[in-house]
């Protein structure tokens, strides 16, 4: 049996507010980490895939819940971890040998066995001969090398990787995808484990012996399970594409229970609140225009995982759009697959003025925030609302960043369909102009008649 090396025990994240309410990250979580087993962590934005790596670490205290190091509380216990981040974050003043010897120093070890160390993980990593080198004379994937060598050096017993493939082109980072992968299968490093947090499902499916998937709003353990596809994997094998499709479908489906996986563990809910507002998808009216036409080109219905291949998105860049024609009732999401609806149809081979009508009436009906912005607006003397007003509203349910967000989005489709307008200067929802025109000429009539 596998020891558990950390272990997170109803661990939850969130924030008060002034009210009674409070914002949750992450609702109760129970989690572990064992040694010989690489873990990879998926979910969409917001999910708190970050904020759970720091909670774990013992970088960032959990709100409530307790994280344990070798069943101590990791508070008081002797933590030997590393992190890899998505920026290099070298020291552009120190040589690549004096960057990784950097822990080192700052553990008070003597400069001749810290060289020692240093100089044979530079090797390992691929970086001899480099020794001398600064950063700035660095590839980004030879740059992200000396990152990986400066947390390996001082020998981790759990990596904790936080997207560290993200910044570097594709084929750069399946290069390093595959180093690391042959350290570790080769023992290498001295490493019990490694955690990697990532957007990128292949890169999941290409690593992990074990794969969760977390929902969002707040963060929770969707899925939970172990991938039995033995090393080397081939993307082209049909137990690959079959767990990538799995995948994808899991997190295109956020308000149902995932689909069935044998040999699944499937996360419990954790409670989370029951949500007021929708979360708008963060997308942006001309994407889901360009979805909806791709989709008509693919006969109206093709896979999620085929789309984003075409387009060569991640899935972070597809899954907003996807998520907000889907709101907007212009297509259907049903096991991975997408599929146009009729009015999904009409909107994509519209002229721009008919598909402002249709993108209107969809916004009306499925968003309730935008018809309480019209209602507002209607019901005041001057038909204006200050932006403040849906901003308390909003930040009883959602993070600071993420109710801005909300109401830039809100913004921006409700003057694509010139439902209302908004004065930047004054940072006020208004009556659109040409509908205060049509009732300032309705209202001379009424004079003249």
């Amino acid at each position: 049996m596998q020891s558990v090396i950390i272990r997170a025990e109803r661990v939850e994240k969130y924030y008060a507010q002034p009210s009674e309410n409070r914002i949750q990250v992450i609702a109760p979580t129970d989690l572990s980490i064992a040694a010989g087993e690489i873990v990879a962590v998926l979910g969409p934005s917001g999910s708190g895939k970050s904020t759970l790596l720091r909670m774990l670490t013992g970088l960032s205290q959990p709100s409530a819940g307790e994280v344990y190091w070798h069943e101590k509380p990791i508070a008081t216990a002797d933590v030997n971890v590393s992190i890899v981040f998505q920026s290099f974050a070298l020291f552009p003043w120190l040589t690549v040998l004096e960057n990784v010897e950097a822990p080192l120093k700052a553990r008070g070890m003597e400069a001749a066995e810290r060289r020692r160390r240093s100089l044979k993980i530079l090797d390992a990593v691929g970086l001899d001969g480099f020794q001398a080198a600064y950063p700035k004379e660095l590839s980004g994937g030879m740059r992200q090398r000396v990152g990986f060598a400066r947390a390996l050096v001082v020998e981790p017993e759990v990596l904790f990787m936080d997207e560290p493939f993200s910044a570097l082109d594709v084929l750069t980072a399946e290069n390093l995808r595959s180093e690391l992968l042959e350290l570790w299968q080769k023992k290498t490093i001295p490493t019990q484990a490694i955690f990697i947090v990532t957007h990128n499902i292949e890169e999941a499916v290409l690593l992990a012996d074990r794969i969760i998937v977390l929902g969002r709003n707040p963060g929770r353990v969707r899925t939970d399970f172990k991938v039995t596809i033995p090393h080397p994997r081939d993307k082209k094998t049909a137990a690959f594409t079959q767990l990538v499709d799995y995948i994808y479908k899991v997190l295109t489906q956020p308000d149902t229970q995932p689909p069935a996986l044998p040999e699944a563990r499937t996360g419990k809910p954790g409670g989370a609140p029951k949500q007021h507002y929708q979360m708008l998808p963060h997308a942006r009216p001309g994407g889901i225009a360009g979805l909806l036409e791709l989709l008509l080109d693919h006969n109206g219905k093709d896979d999620i995982y085929r789309l984003a291949d075409d387009l060569a998105f991640e899935i972070d860049d597809l899954l907003p759009i996807v998520d907000a024609a889907q709101l907007l009732g212009f297509l259907t999401v049903t096991e991975g697959d997408a599929a146009i609806t009729p009015t999904g149809t009409e909107y994509a081979n519209s002229e721009i003025l008919r598909q402002k009508e249709l993108f209107r009436s969809a916004a009306v009906e499925n968003v309730l925030l935008l018809r309480q912005i019209i209602r507002a607006i209607e019901a005041k003397s001057d038909r204006s609302v200050p932006e403040e007003f849906f901003h308390d509203m909003l930040d009883e349910q959602f993070s600071e960043d993420e109710t801005l967000r909300q109401l830039e989005t809100a913004i921006n489709w409700g003057r694509y369909a010139e439902l209302f307008d908004f004065d930047a200067s004054r940072r006020r929802f208004i009556q659109p102009e040409k509908l205060t025109a049509e009732n300032d000429n309705q209202a001379t009539e009424e004079i003249d008649a």
